[in-house]
């Protein structure tokens, strides 16, 4: 198989049942799991596996939940003989998807980083809870037309952009009554529908300062390693350099744009053709689908996801 990029899910893809199949079938993702109830405290698997939804898309819930689920796909996707560090040229993460890629390659150990995983989760629901706040997806705007809007409500509240996911694909995020007054005047900066996401509030914002500064606290703490793999960041859309931008990148992620549609055009631009997206949901290939057409993208996620391939179906 020629070289390809690890894609890892970000918050949002979510759902009551994620990786049960895989729990079932693959001693391999069960011990991931395992692992993660003796890590965390709690039974991790049986909320993912069983809910209640509010549980399951609750932010402090569902950032350990995705991690963990995302690497239980890839430690089934190895048992079933994917040779991973071989196959793979990059790594890269949506926003809570990158602790999943550096874990992956090796800058993180897992129990460090779902600890971190689970502290962002709780930090970044306080900081939902602080201010009335959310986020619009502006479908075909580009990131001007975007700016534009935000300044054009900024008598009513804060708004930046938050996500640049694909063309045509802006995510802007603030305070509520921003968000309101916004989506009433979307359609004259250009944007052909704007939809309300249902989350906690404003990720990807200044919303999240408080979230930013204690997690910058826990991470001076954190004894990063290398990454064996090259992992492209979500703050400057090219890989990290080293460890001490990992540990400020971390930090600044959580109120900085994710700059998701530049780190997929990074990767692209390296010759990479095959990427495989580990993780609850098809947000990340659907995502790179518009970005480029033309490539191979694979989601691993199901005990049958993973069979296809094992049987050269996606190939």
């Amino acid at each position: 198989m020629d070289s390809c990029a690890f894609l890892f899910s970000g918050q949002g893809t979510q759902r009551t049942g994620m990786g049960a199949d895989l729990y079932e079938s693959s001693p391999a993702a069960k011990a991931v799991y395992d692992r993660a109830n003796e890590v965390l405290g709690y039974d991790l698997a049986a909320i993912c596996f069983h809910g209640p939804d509010e549980k399951v898309n609750s932010t402090a819930i569902c950032q350990p939940g995705i991690f963990v689920t995302s690497l239980a796909a890839l430690a089934a996707y190895q048992e079933a003989g994917g040779n991973v560090h071989e196959q793979c040229a990059y790594a890269a993460g949506l926003s809570l998807g990158e602790y999943t890629a550096l874990t992956f390659a090796g800058a993180l150990d897992f129990d460090q980083a779902l600890e971190l995983v689970h502290l962002r989760g709780t930090l970044m629901q306080a900081a939902c809870d602080a201010t009335p706040s959310g986020m619009l997806s502006l479908m075909g705007a580009d990131v001007a037309q975007a700016e534009a809007l935000c300044a054009a409500v900024a008598a009513v509240g804060h708004l930046n952009v938050a996500n640049i996911n694909a063309p045509g694909q802006i995510v802007i995020s603030g305070e509520m009554a921003a968000i309101d007054a916004a989506e009433k005047i979307a359609k004259e900066h250009g944007a052909k529908r704007a939809i309300k996401l249902v989350v906690a509030g404003a990720f990807h914002s200044k919303l999240m300062k408080s979230a930013e500064e204690k997690l910058a606290e826990r991470l001076v703490a954190v004894a990063f390693k290398e990454p064996q793999v090259p992992v492209v960041s979500n703050v400057t859309g090219r890989p990290v350099a080293g460890v001490e931008e990992i540990r400020s990148h971390l930090a600044r992620q959580v109120v900085c744009s994710v700059l998701w549609s530049d780190s997929m055009q990074y990767i692209i631009d390296q010759g990479v053709q095959n990427y495989f997206e580990f993780g609850p949901g098809t947000v990340l290939t659907g995502l790179l689908r518009k970005i480029q057409k033309g490539l191979t993208a694979t989601n691993i996620n199901t005990v049958e996801s993973i069979q296809a391939i094992a049987t050269g179906a996606t190939q």
